[in-house]
C-alpha cells in the first residue's frame, strides 16, 4: 500500500499514535501517517510511536482552517552570493554552561544581530573586550562599543547611558587617527594600558584612560619611520610582533622585515613606562611573546622559551651567547672643538670600548677632497680599548696594562687616535693622542673572558677632555 504526500513549506504538527501488544496501528483521532506506508517514527523506547508531518490544515482536515507558511527547509536567495563585511561584527546566541544553554551556533535573522563600524577605516583586525566595554581595533581607528548597554543623545546634544535589550550597543571612537594597521599580533596588555603598533602612520601608541598616546615620539619616532618603511606586512614574512614583559614591567615589540627586503634584519627592543622612554634594544627574535604569573616567555621556531632563568648565562637567547653592549654619545659643551683624551667608567670589571668615532666632516663643496672625514680610535677586528683582564700582559716580569686599569674601583684608559693624517694636518711625533671634534659616539661592551654569562654592571662613563677652538 502506497500514500502520496504533498509536503509545502507548512508548519509542523505532532503526531501520536497507540501501539498495543498486536503492534497494529490504533488511531486515537489524529491523522497521521502509519509507519507501513511511509510515516515516520520517532520514539519506540514505550512502545508508542510518534510522527512528524507538515499539514496545510490543522488536524489534516477537508475544510479545516489553513495555517500560515512556516520555516522554509531550503531557501533559494535571490543573489546568494558571499558578502565579505570586514568593518561588521555579527553575534550569536547566549552560552552559559551552568544552565547547559549552547545557542552559539544560532544566528536568528529575526533579530539585529549585526553591528557595522565605519568601512571608511579599514577592516577589523583586533578585538578586546574590557569591563563592559568591547574595544575595536580598525586598520585606521581605535573605537569602543558598550556591552548589553546603549548610550542616548538628547537633541541638546548631551547623553545618558541606559540599559536597553541590545548586546553591542553605540560604537564611540576615541580622539586621534591612529589604528592597529594588519599587526594584531603587536598588541600587548598590562592592566588599563594597552600597546600596539601603526604601520601606516609609523607609530607605537598606548591606549589608556587618557585615549591614545603615541610613545613612539619618545625620541624614537625616526627610529620606527624608518623601521616601519622596511616592512612589508601584506607579505606573509614580515610582520610586527609585540607582548607584555611582567617580569620587568615593560612592552617588548619586535619587527620582522619581509624576506627579500634589501635591509633584512631584525630589531626587538623595550618600552619602560617609569622612564617614559625606549630603554633595550636585544638580540633575540621572537615568533611570539606572552607572560604567564611572575615569568616572561617567547616562542621561537616552535617552542618556548623562559626569560630571565638563572639556569642559563646572561645575555644567552636561543641558546646563543650575546655580548652586552651600551651606546652614548659625549658632547660637553657643544659648540666648543674638543679632544678627548681618556676614557673612564664607574662599574664591574669586563667592560671594554669597541668603538670611539669623533662626529663626521662634512665634505668640502669646492674642492672635493674631504669625504666624511672624522677622528677614530678604533682597531681593525680589535677592542679600541681592551678591558681590565684581557689586556694585562707582562714584559721583564713586569705587568702592564694595554686597556683599562683600576685605581680606587674605577676604569681610565688612554685613547690612541688611530686616524691617517689628513692633508694640513697639524702632526704631534709619530703618534697623535686624543680624538678631536665636537661630540664622539661611544660603544662599550662586556667582553668574552671576564667571568662569562655573569652579572656587569655600569653605573657612569666620562671622559678627560681639552679645548681645541670655539
Amino acid at each position: 500500500m502506497a500514500a502520496i504526500i504533498e509536503v509545502k513549506y507548512f508548519n509542523s504538527f505532532l503526531l501520536r499514535k497507540a501501539m498495543p501488544s498486536s503492534n497494529e496501528p490504533t488511531w486515537n483521532g489524529s491523522t497521521g501517517v502509519p509507519v507501513a506506508i511511509g510515516g515516520f517514527q520517532r520514539d519506540t523506547s514505550e512502545g508508542v510511536g510518534s510522527w512528524v508531518v507538515e499539514e496545510a490544515r490543522i488536524r489534516g482536515g477537508y475544510n479545516n482552517t489553513n495555517v500560515d507558511y512556516g520555516v522554509k527547509a531550503y531557501l533559494v536567495e535571490d543573489e546568494p552570493n558571499a558578502v565579505d563585511r570586514g568593518n561588521s561584527l555579527i553575534y550569536s546566541g547566549i552560552f552559559n554552561s551552568r544552565t547547559g544553554i549552547n545557542d552559539t551556533n544560532v544566528f536568528s535573522v529575526g533579530a539585529e544581530i549585526t553591528k557595522s563600524a565605519d568601512p571608511a577605516n579599514g577592516t577589523i583586525q583586533k578585538l578586546y573586550a574590557e569591563d563592559t566595554n568591547l574595544i575595536i581595533f580598525q586598520e585606521s581607528k581605535v573605537s569602543r562599543a558598550l556591552i548589553d548597554k546603549d548610550a542616548i543623545y538628547s537633541a541638546e546634544g548631551g547623553g545618558s547611558i541606559t540599559n536597553v535589550n541590545t548586546t553591542i550597543g553605540t560604537i564611540q571612537p576615541y580622539a586621534g587617527n591612529f589604528g592597529i594597521s594588519r599587526d594584531p599580533g603587536s598588541f600587548a596588555v598590562y592592566g588599563y594600558r594597552k600597546y600596539f603598533s601603526d604601520k601606516d602612520r609609523n607609530a607605537v601608541l598606548r591606549l589608556s584612560m587618557d585615549g591614545l598616546t603615541e610613545i613612539s615620539t619618545y625620541g624614537m619616532y625616526d627610529y620606527f619611520r624608518d623601521e616601519f618603511e622596511r616592512i612589508d606586512t601584506l607579505s606573509t614574512e614580515g610582520d610586527i610582533v609585540g607582548g607584555w614583559d611582567i617580569y620587568n614591567k615593560q612592552y617588548v615589540v619586535s619587527t620582522h622585515p619581509a624576506n627579500g627586503n634589501t635591509s633584512n634584519g631584525y630589531n626587538t627592543l623595550t618600552f619602560d613606562e617609569g622612564v617614559k622612554g625606549w630603554t633595550s634594544f636585544f638580540s633575540y627574535k621572537p615568533d611570539q611573546v606572552l607572560s604567564l604569573r611572575s615569568d616572561f616567555y617567547s616562542l621561537h621556531n616552535g617552542k618556548l622559551w623562559k626569560h630571565y632563568s638563572e639556569d642559563v648565562n646572561r645575555g644567552n637567547f636561543y641558546n646563543t651567547n650575546n655580548s652586552t653592549s651600551i651606546q652614548f654619545v659625549f658632547n660637553p659643551k657643544v659648540s666648543m672643538s674638543k679632544v678627548f683624551k681618556t676614557i673612564n667608567y664607574e662599574g664591574s670589571n669586563g667592560w671594554q670600548v669597541t668603538s670611539f668615532n669623533s662626529d663626521e666632516t662634512g665634505p668640502d663643496l669646492l674642492s672635493g677632497n674631504w669625504s666624511s672625514d672624522f677622528d677614530t680610535a678604533n682597531v681593525e677586528n680589535k677592542p679600541t680599548v681592551y678591558s681590565y683582564d684581557e689586556g694585562v700582559y707582562t714584559e721583564g716580569g713586569v705587568k702592564y696594562r694595554v686597556g683599562f686599569n683600576r685605581k680606587e674601583n674605577k676604569y681610565h684608559a688612554n685613547l690612541v687616535n688611530n686616524t691617517l693624517a689628513r692633508q694640513e694636518e697639524v702632526l704631534f711625533g709619530n703618534s697623535m693622542t686624543g680624538i678631536k671634534g665636537y661630540f664622539s659616539t661611544v660603544t662599550v661592551s662586556t667582553d668574552a673572558t671576564t667571568n662569562p654569562g655573569g652579572l656587569k654592571e655600569l653605573f657612569a662613563v666620562s671622559s678627560n677632555y681639552s679645548e681645541s677652538s670655539y
